[in-house]
């Protein structure tokens, strides 16, 4: 080789060199600038919805007397102490921890400063310390939505009044309680346990989540039978002919359908043809379903397409029919693969909102459901709901379904990863 083709050489290796550090300089900043914008995302949301993780709680005195005293409910039931009419009661003893406000228009601002079910809440503590009540007992009641939100700083004071659903006045109170100690945080519990409500701060998830629990099972419960039978059917079973190739097309394009049109299959089949009940789980839970069929029998396919012809040659070389190799050599050996499809599916189905919309589970639900038939509503579509409400303290709720929305489907898609690598099989 002459001094001019080794030159020409040494070049067109040092053009291939830098072209790969260019590719590799392109893909350390297309993953860098993917991370960052998935960084931004997760610091808006959580930055929004980690304060309705806890909420507000303002101590006040509470004097029984001549009318209701600490002994009559010793003899009674949970279920009587709930149906007492203690409103005018609870009030009055409100009013008692501010004696020098006297005006009936401010004593009605003090009323607003605690949430609408304060007499609940009375009710709750008397339940629970029924046998060991004094004269006077000392307990925190819930804040409004309002003064909740300024407690966490969500909501600015430096507004004009005019402009301000907390006046003046509501604020020298509250700084004198802070002032007190009578003010402080608790873990929000009843976040999780109740279900949709009117007034911001009594409003939850529970209703949601027991939703999306009922219409998770019902998807499992149909799609991974069907889809993993499907799947073996079409690769280890059926003959290939036009039929099954005109099946397994219109699997592939129902993978890619948009999930909307699933919900108008769910409204003109289930709820108008077989009138089955609207804004259910069960409805909620079958259209879900037909949506991760295909991506369930897709996977299950590549799945046992994996599984090498040695396999399933072995086991007819050794006298085992059709049925039996397919079913106790090679399906074992696929499942593993069929198992994260499943779980990748129910984490997409978890996340839809669009079908729940049309077939009715956008309801407004205040009772947290008993059962799939029960009208339910899902998280997803629960954030939705509270994205359209313009009260401030729904905000940060709506971050907060999200963040429980996310934490799930990262949770799904850590446990398809762990099963794959966990028994997925090297060959």
């Amino acid at each position: 080789m002459n001094s001019n083709s080794l030159k020409i050489s040494n070049e067109n290796l040092k053009r291939r060199l830098n072209a790969e550090r260019r590719f590799k300089f392109y893909g350390v900043i297309a993953i860098s600038l993917a991370l960052i914008f998935v960084l931004i995302l997760f610091t808006n949301i959580i930055s929004k919805g980690y304060s309705a993780f806890y909420r507000t709680l303002i101590e006040i005195k509470i004097e029984f007397n001549d009318k209701v005293q600490p002994e009559m409910f010793k003899q009674m039931s949970d279920t009587e102490i709930n149906k007492l009419d203690l409103y005018s009661f609870s009030k009055k003893n409100i009013y008692s921890n501010f004696p020098d406000i006297e005006k009936k228009s401010d004593k009605k601002k003090i009323i607003k400063l605690f949430s609408i079910e304060f007499e609940e809440e009375i009710k709750t503590y008397i339940n629970k310390n029924k046998n060991n009540l004094g004269n006077t007992i000392n307990l925190y009641i819930s804040a409004s939505d309002d003064i909740d939100q300024i407690h966490k700083g969500n909501y600015s004071r430096d507004i004009p009044e005019e402009r301000r659903r907390v006046s003046n006045f509501q604020l020298s109170i509250y700084d004198e309680l802070v002032g007190q100690n009578k003010v402080k945080f608790e873990f929000n519990l009843p976040f999780f346990s109740r279900g949709d409500s009117r007034e911001a701060e009594l409003a939850g998830l529970g209703g949601s989540l027991i939703g999306s629990f009922f219409t998770m099972i019902i998807v499992l419960l149909l799609s991974f039978p069907f889809g993993l039978f499907g799947a073996i059917y079409l690769e280890e079973f059926s003959k290939r002919n036009r039929f099954t190739d005109f099946i397994e097309i219109n699997i592939n394009n129902l993978a890619a359908v948009p999930s909307i049109v699933f919900g108008l299959l769910g409204l003109g089949i289930l709820l108008n043809t077989f009138e089955l009940p609207r804004s259910t789980a069960l409805v909620g839970g079958i259209t879900l379903s037909l949506m991760t069929l295909p991506t369930i029998i897709i996977a299950t396919r590549a799945s046992l397409r994996s599984v090498p012809p040695s396999i399933r040659e072995g086991a007819l070389a050794v006298g085992a029919s059709k049925v039996q190799t397919v079913m106790h050599h090679v399906v074992p050996l696929a499942l593993p693969g069929s198992i994260t499809g499943t779980i990748i599916g129910i984490a997409r189905a978890l996340g839809e909102t669009a079908p729940l919309l049309l077939i009715g589970m956008v309801a407004f639900i205040v009772d947290v459901p008993s059962s799939p038939l029960d009208p339910s509503t899902s998280l997803p579509v629960q954030a939705y709901l509270w994205n359209d409400s313009a009260e401030r303290a729904y905000e940060e709720k709506t971050s907060a379904a999200i963040i429980i929305l996310l934490s799930f489907l990262i949770l799904f898609n850590l446990i398809a990863v762990f099963i794959r690598r966990k028994f997925e099989t090297k060959w």
